[in-house]
C-alpha cells in the first residue's frame, strides 16, 4: 500500500468519524453562518497580509540574532509586533505544509503527503486539496472579504475562487523568465512568460492589488519562490557576500568520521539520505559547496525582506498599516549544512522550526515574545477568530489569538506530532513520525514491508542538554523509561488526530 493510498484511508476514516469536514462543518454551513452576521458585528475587521518563505529557517533573520544577513523590513514585523520563539511545521516538505497551513490539518487528512506533480510545469494537475475541504480563503470570502493569492501556493488552489491570483502551482525553475497564471474576479487568463525575476514581479502585482481603495476587507497571501532551489538571486544581488566567511557547522565532516556519523545509529536514516552538499543525485538543483548554498539562501531571503518593505510601504501609503495583520512565517526550515545536508524533510530542528511573527497592534504589543510551542496548523484558526469567522470544528491547530493577546494558557499544549510520508521520493529521507516535548524529541523510522533494507528505528534527543541533536539516546541506560512513554504519546497522536496510515506496522 503507498502513502497516498494510506492518506486517502486515513482521511476516510476521519470523515466517518464524525469530526472531517463533511462531518462536522462544511463550506456551506461556515458561509452561511458568516457572511452576514460578521460585518455587524465586527466593522473594524483586519485585513490580512501573509508573507510566506521557502524554507526559510527560524535563525535567517537579523532579529534573530544571525551575524550575517541584514532583514530590516522582516525585523520590523517583529521589533512591531510579537516574535514565537518556538514555531514549528508538523510536515518539513512544501506542498504538504502549505497544505496545512490553509486548511488547519493535518497531512494524512488532506491527503496531500509528497511534492509530486507540483515542480512547476503548467500541464501537471499538481496536489488537490480536497473539494470537501474548506481552506482559509474559502472562509474568509465567505464572510465578506477580498481574497488574493500572489507567488506560490505548492498546491493546485486554482479550482477555489479569488479575487485576484497571481500565480503557480508548484516551484519556478527559471526565476528570470516565470510563466504564471492570472485570475481577476474568477476569470482565468493564459499562462504567460514574464522577463523579470519571480518574486520582485509577484510582489508587484501584490502591491498595487493591496494599494487600491476598497469596501470590503482582503487577505493577500504573498508567498516566496526564493530561496527554493536552484537559488538563483536577482541581479542586484548577485554579489552579495562576496568575501564574507561562512562558518562551518561542527556535523559537516561527520560522514568521514569513523564511525560514520556518531552519535546517530548505525545505518541511520542520515547516512542513507541523498540530500548532500556536493553531490548530483537530484542534477543541477543539488548546491556543489556549502558555501554557495548559504549565500544564495542568504540572498533569497533578502530579497524576502526587499518585497516585505515593498508591501510595508504601500500599506502605510494607503494609511491601513495599523488595520492589518500581518503574518510571516516559512513553510518549513533548511538545512544549511548541518551533517553536509541540504533541504528539509527530516524531523531535525534545523529542518521542523520556522519563524513566526505576527504585527497587529490593535491586539499585539509591540516588542512582545512568547516562548510556547505553536505549529503551522495553527494559523486557519488563528486567522478566523481574528476575523470573526466561525472556526471549523475539525480544525486540528489551535487559535494563536489568547498568546497574541500576551496570555498563557494553562492548558497549552505540552507536546506535539510530527509525520512525513515521501519515500523514496527525490532524496531517499525515510518515512517517519514523532513526537516532539518541551524538552525531548522521539522520532521513528518505521520499517515498510517493501523496502526491507529499511530497519525499524527509533532516535531520541534531550534538547535542553543537546540541542543540536548530535547524541542519539535511544537505548541508552536510564532511558527505556522515557522511550516508551514517548511511544505511547505517538500511538496516543495517531488516535487523536486519526492517522491510520500504516496501521498494520505498529
Amino acid at each position: 500500500m503507498n502513502n497516498q493510498h494510506q492518506a486517502d484511508e486515513s482521511r476516510r476514516a476521519f470523515l466517518k468519524a464524525g469530526v472531517g469536514a463533511l462531518g462536522a462543518i462544511t463550506l456551506s454551513q461556515v458561509a452561511s453562518e458568516n457572511a452576514e452576521a460578521d460585518p455587524s458585528q465586527s466593522p473594524r475587521r483586519p485585513n490580512f497580509v501573509f508573507f510566506l518563505g521557502e524554507g526559510v529557517r527560524w535563525d535567517e533573520y537579523s532579529c534573530m540574532g544571525n551575524p550575517i544577513i541584514q532583514t530590516p523590513n522582516m525585523d520590523r514585523i517583529a521589533r512591531e509586533g510579537m516574535t514565537f520563539r518556538n514555531s514549528f511545521t508538523v510536515n518539513a516538505l512544501c506542498a504538504p505544509s502549505r497544505a496545512i497551513t490553509l486548511t488547519g490539518l493535518y497531512s494524512h487528512v488532506t491527503g496531500i503527503v509528497s511534492n509530486q506533480g507540483t515542480t512547476g510545469e503548467l500541464d501537471l494537475p499538481g496536489q488537490v486539496i480536497p473539494e470537501d475541504i474548506p481552506v482559509i480563503s474559502d472562509l474568509l470570502r465567505k464572510a465578506g472579504y477580498e481574497v488574493g493569492m500572489f507567488g506560490r501556493a505548492n498546491v493546485n488552489v486554482e479550482d477555489r475562487y479569488w479575487d485576484h491570483y497571481f500565480g503557480f502551482r508548484g516551484w519556478i525553475w527559471d526565476y528570470h523568465k516565470p510563466i504564471l497564471r492570472e485570475c481577476i474576479k474568477g476569470e482565468w487568463s493564459s499562462p504567460k512568460q514574464y522577463n523579470e525575476y519571480v518574486d520582485d514581479l509577484i510582489t508587484t502585482r501584490a502591491v498595487e492589488w493591496i494599494g487600491k481603495k476598497r469596501e470590503k476587507p482582503y487577505c493577500a497571501f504573498v508567498w516566496f519562490n526564493a530561496p527554493h532551489a536552484p537559488f538563483y538571486r536577482p541581479r542586484r544581488l548577485l554579489d552579495l557576500y562576496n568575501g564574507v566567511k561562512i562558518p562551518t557547522p561542527e556535523t559537516f565532516n561527520d560522514d568521514l568520521k569513523d564511525p560514520p556519523y556518531p552519535g546517530k545509529p548505525r545505518n541511520s536514516a542520515i547516512a542513507n539520505a541523498w540530500n548532500k552538499i556536493g553531490t548530483t543525485v537530484n542534477g543541477y538543483v543539488d548546491p556543489r559547496t556549502l558555501e554557495e548554498l548559504v549565500k544564495d539562501h542568504y540572498a533569497g531571503v533578502v530579497d524576502n525582506d526587499y518585497n516585505v518593505g515593498r508591501v510595508l510601504d504601500v500599506l502605510e501609503k494607503t494609511g491601513t498599516l495599523d488595520d492589518t495583520a500581518i503574518i510571516l512565517s516559512s513553510d518549513h526550515g533548511f538545512f544549511l549544512g548541518e551533517w553536509r545536508m541540504y533541504d528539509k524533510r527530516f524531523m531535525y530542528e534545523p529542518s521542523i522550526r520556522v519563524a513566526l511573527m505576527v504585527r497587529y497592534p490593535r491586539l499585539v504589543k509591540a516588542g512582545s515574545v512568547c516562548d510556547l510551542m505553536v505549529l503551522n496548523l495553527d494559523t486557519m484558526p488563528t486567522m478566523m477568530e481574528l476575523a470573526g469567522v466561525k472556526i471549523p470544528e475539525n480544525a486540528q491547530g489551535k487559535s494563536l489569538v489568547p498568546l497574541l493577546q500576551g496570555k498563557s494558557p494553562t492548558d497549552w499544549r505540552k507536546d506535539w506530532y510530527y509525520e512525513y510520508f515521501s519515500y523514496p521520493y527525490d532524496e531517499h529521507v525515510r518515512p517517519h513520525r514523532g513526537v516532539r516535548t518541551e524538552r525531548y524529541k522521539l522520532m521513528h523510522f518505521y520499517a515498510i514491508p517493501q523496502y526491507p533494507e529499511l530497519p525499524d528505528q527509533f532516535e531520541l534527543y534531550d534538547l535542553k542538554e543537546d540541542p543540536k541533536e548530535l547524541n542519539d539516546l535511544y537505548g541508552k541506560p536510564g532511558y527505556e523509561a522515557l522511550a516508551e512513554q514517548l511511544k505511547r504519546r505517538i500511538v496516543e497522536f495517531r488516535k487523536e488526530t486519526h492517522d491510520h496510515t500504516n496501521d498494520a506496522l505498529i
